[in-house]
């Protein structure tokens, strides 16, 4: 550790013990009284338990003379009369580059088994305000995500945000993992918020890979753990991704989920008191996903940027939820899974007429613009068209236009489906689109170089 450092660590110990007593325990909430004039919202204390055991805690409101707190662990221990020690004012986190090809949990500790974690000189927030509007920069130049359909018909720039709308089991997960191994990024940066136990080595050694996993930092909450805990991780992960791109690097930012971060929210802001509003979700919840998504996106001048990509479960497969139609209102685009298609067995199982990237058209050269154009108006015409033909109510020749939408529907389904182990570059999925409507349709279209 640097002088600075030394400096930095020596000023964070406190002068004086200050703590106070519980007083109360409902549930998992908890009322500290005492010195209530020292702590504020977000303050960190720590419970004495039973044995020298200690649960750390923070506050999340106030009633009368007694701090509301809520756990980051398990209860047991906690008794009335327990000191309650404050520990910081503000929760804070020290990331370095050592964190690169680990896996934390939203304590920032490391969880993988592979020893202690350095930690940076420097603290930084873990609810930082994102940079002044009038500050940033545009977006960047597109983004090769490795993926045809998303590279293709919903191009994304760097510092952009998005969002993949799904419900379970339609296959987000994997495509997930399919971004984390192929965008052209300098480090990515995955919150794995709420996600299944089991599930997280899967995608850690199957799907993220040992080539995957070292330019990434992996960020931990499974379902089991706290409110506090999986709220947690989603500000760990953004405030690890502003270190990177405070450093000039381009961030790849992926969150699964951020519908597991409004439920965090949920439990925690209706244990506080407030009321539930929209199906049972609380007004801080609306007020904390902005708060949390601006984060990512283009830096400063002298900064580099944060591309995101957030997960969002669709409670019942209805894609205008609370969550969902807040998220869809925040970000820069959404890609929209559907069940029937994965049920038909093409993966990954995008709608690509129901999803939108915000920076297109401007975003993909002028001689792409009229291939996709050309590709999607074939694709709506089936899709209107869709029932009269499964029926065999519609009789060949009767309409060109249809008549070439049917001829396009087969080798465009094979042109979207993607295993999980293929990448496809941006400009190659130009290239095949091109070749399948020229060959497919008889359209032409001359490209920049031919």
């Amino acid at each position: 550790m640097s002088f600075d450092g030394l400096a930095a660590e020596i000023g964070r110990i406190r002068p004086l013990e200050v703590y106070g007593r519980v007083a109360s325990v409902q549930g998992l909430l908890v009322e500290v009284a005492g010195p209530v004039h020292e702590m504020s919202v977000g303050c960190r204390l720590t419970v004495s338990g039973f044995g020298g055991a200690h649960v750390a805690m923070e506050v999340v409101g106030f009633r009368g003379d007694c701090a509301l707190c809520l756990p980051f662990g398990s209860m047991e221990g906690v008794r009335l009369g327990a000191k309650a020690s404050i520990l910081s004012a503000s929760a804070t986190v020290r990331p370095s580059d050592a964190w690169l090809g680990r896996v934390v949990n939203a304590f920032g500790e490391p969880i993988d088994g592979k020893g202690p974690i350095r930690l940076g000189d420097e603290e930084r927030p873990l609810r930082a305000s994102p940079p002044q509007a009038s500050e940033r920069t545009r977006v960047g130049s597109p983004i090769d995500l490795g993926v045809r359909v998303l590279n293709t018909f919903a191009t994304c720039c760097r510092g952009q945000r998005m969002g993949i709308f799904a419900g379970s089991g339609v296959g987000k997960s994997v495509l997930l993992s399919m971004l984390a191994r192929y965008t052209a990024c300098d480090v990515s940066v995955i919150g794995l918020v709420g996600e299944r136990g089991r599930e997280v080595q899967e995608f850690i050694e199957d799907d993220l890979g040992p080539e995957g996993l070292a330019r990434s930092v992996v960020v931990v909450a499974t379902s089991d753990e706290t409110a506090l805990m999986r709220r947690q991780a989603a500000y760990l992960t953004l405030s690890v991704a502003e270190y990177f791109r405070d450093r000039r690097l381009d961030v790849l930012c992926l969150m699964d989920s951020v519908t597991r971060f409004a439920m965090a929210q949920r439990e925690i802001g209706l244990s506080a008191g407030e009321p539930p509003t929209s199906k049972g979700y609380t007004p801080t919840v609306f007020s904390e996903l902005p708060r949390l998504l601006e984060r990512a996106g283009p830096g400063t001048a002298d900064s580099g940027s944060i591309t995101g990509i957030f997960t969002v479960l669709v409670d019942g497969d209805n894609h205008n939820e609370p969550v969902a139609d807040a998220v869809r209102g925040i970000l820069d685009g959404h890609i929209v899974m559907e069940r029937a298609i994965a049920e038909r067995g093409r993966y990954p199982a995008v709608n690509v007429l129901k999803s939108v990237s915000r920076t297109m058209p401007g975003c993909v050269e002028a001689d792409v613009r009229p291939m996709i154009r050309d590709a999607k108006r074939l694709m709506s015409t089936y899709a209107n068209m869709e029932e009269l033909i499964r029926l065999g109510a519609y009789r060949k020749g009767t309409n060109p236009e249809v008549d070439q939408a049917i001829a396009l529907n087969g080798p465009v389904e094979t042109f979207l489906t993607q295993g999980k182990d293929e990448k496809t570059t941006r400009l190659d999925g130009y290239a095949e689109l091109a070749h399948l409507l020229e060959s497919t349709v008889g359209l032409r279209y001359v490209r920049t170089g031919e």
